[in-house]
Formats: C-alpha cells, structure tokens, sequence
C-alpha cells in the first residue's frame, strides 16, 4: 500500500500576471499628508463629545461621532459646522 490516499497530481499553472499603467478599481485617493488638528480643535473637540456623552450617547455612536468630527475638523471645518454637517 505504498501511497495509500495520496495522488500526485500536477500543480496548476500561475495565471500570468498582466502589467498595467493605471489601476484597475475607481479612482485613486489622495494620500494627506501632515494634516494634523491644532491642540485648539482638539480641546474643542473634547468638549464636544462630552456633551454629546451627557446627551446619551451610547459607546459605539460616540467613536463614530468622534471620528467622523475630526474628518470635517482636518479639512478646516468649526465644530458646530462639522456637527450640523453629520447631523443633516
């Protein structure tokens, strides 16, 4: 019983790989670089969210508020124009 359950079949060959100049998915995003919030947004910011904590927030809608108040807050936007941006 010399190789009981064990056939050896060929590998499949690789796909040959296909060089292209652009790529294939949608548009490409731009990388940002060094956009950073100054420590005035960030204590804006704090603020914010801990009213928005006192209002009820659970958790889970805070990390998201959050992340998405500091998205707006990079591209130059006030806090109450990136809350009233998320909230329409």
């Amino acid at each position: 019983m010399e190789g009981y359950g064990k056939e050896s079949a060929p590998a499949p060959a690789p796909a040959p790989e296909v060089e292209s100049s652009a790529p294939a998915s949608g548009p490409v995003k731009k990388k940002r670089e060094g956009v950073k919030m100054t420590d005035k947004q960030k204590a804006d910011l704090t603020r914010h969210m801990t009213k928005m904590k006192k209002s009820g927030m659970s958790p889970a809608e805070q990390k998201s508020h959050r992340m998405k108040m500091m998205g707006r807050m990079r591209k130059g936007m006030s806090v109450r124009k990136a809350h009233t941006d998320i909230s329409k």
